[in-house]
């Protein structure tokens, strides 16, 4: 026992030596469980009856929806007020709006959710149309994580675009971590976009990307420099209307713009811009260098 007390000791010094602890009190971190958990409520709220064991029918649905409705928006306010009381870093002034601000962007959500179901249904059926592999749309909704992250992406980008700090984040590296698709809250994605397989997809932080667009597995839409000084710049490509973008191709810059209409070939590396309605593949790549 005393050799645990002593090991105890030396945990709660290293607590105050080197910090890395959430504590319980008004000016403490997100908690990333409880964003986990709204995140889910979110989705089911997307997509009710895909996600969880849960019977929905018109009877209840009402009811459901409203208490869904109403639990989501008690833990985000929650949620949202910590990360603003953080980064008001102790200011007293700030700080006595957090609380206001926080339920105004957690309602202003679920205002929204009827226009990112819309998004939603669109990248459904572009998923549908792009895949001969897909039988339904319901197939789609149920087991494709590249629906899944762009669903998250849509939710994410709504909180981060309307100023919420932190939650975002969480909420886009947790289907990361259970999809393998990193889609930056930040980045500007237009509707009908498509992922298919989706394994190792980037997209960074102020991508932009337009309609129609469809991209495969291990492509990235990344920065050319990672330098800290230029966080506030565009950093990545700026991707228009109808392109397709095909597995394991890398384009970079935030001066980088692929034209419409445009196909990017497997495995290319691109670092400056490309005419519309251009075919870029490896070998007309390589000539390029030459």
């Amino acid at each position: 026992m005393v050799q645990t007390d002593k090991a105890v000791d030396a945990i709660l010094n290293s607590y105050a030596q080197y910090g890395g602890i959430n504590l319980d009190e008004a000016c403490n971190f997100p908690n990333r469980q409880n964003v986990i958990a709204v995140l889910s409520d979110l989705r089911s709220l997307v997509f009710p009856g895909f996600r969880t064991n849960e019977r929905v029918d018109y009877q209840t649905l009402r009811f459901d929806t409203g208490e869904r409705v109403n639990r989501i928006v008690s833990m985000l306010t929650k949620e949202i007020r910590k990360a603003l009381v953080y980064v008001a870093n102790d200011s007293a002034v700030e700080q006595s709006h957090c609380f206001k601000l926080a339920e105004q962007a957690s309602l202003a959500l679920i205002e929204e959710i009827p226009e990112i179901r819309r998004k939603v249904q669109l990248d459904v059926q572009a998923a549908f149309r792009g895949d001969p592999a897909a039988k339904s749309n319901e197939e789609v909704i149920v087991s494709y994580p590249g629906l899944e992250a762009i669903v998250v992406y849509r939710l994410a980008h709504f909180l981060h675009a309307n100023g919420v700090p932190v939650i975002p984040r969480i909420m886009s590296e947790h289907v990361h971590g259970t999809t393998g698709i990193d889609i930056h809250p930040g980045a500007t994605i237009g509707e009908s976009f498509f992922i298919d397989h989706g394994t190792g997809v980037v997209v960074g932080e102020t991508c932009i990307i337009g309609n129609n667009v469809k991209i495969y597995q291990g492509v990235t839409l990344g920065a050319l420099s990672v330098k800290k000084e230029l966080m506030d710049k565009k950093r990545h490509p700026t991707i228009e209307d109808n392109v397709t973008i095909y597995a394991n191709a890398t384009i970079l810059g935030g001066n980088t713009v692929i034209g419409k209409g445009s196909t990017i070939g497997g495995n290319t590396w691109v670092t400056s811009s490309i005419p519309p309605n251009t075919v870029l593949t490896q070998t007309v790549a390589d000539q390029s260098c030459n």
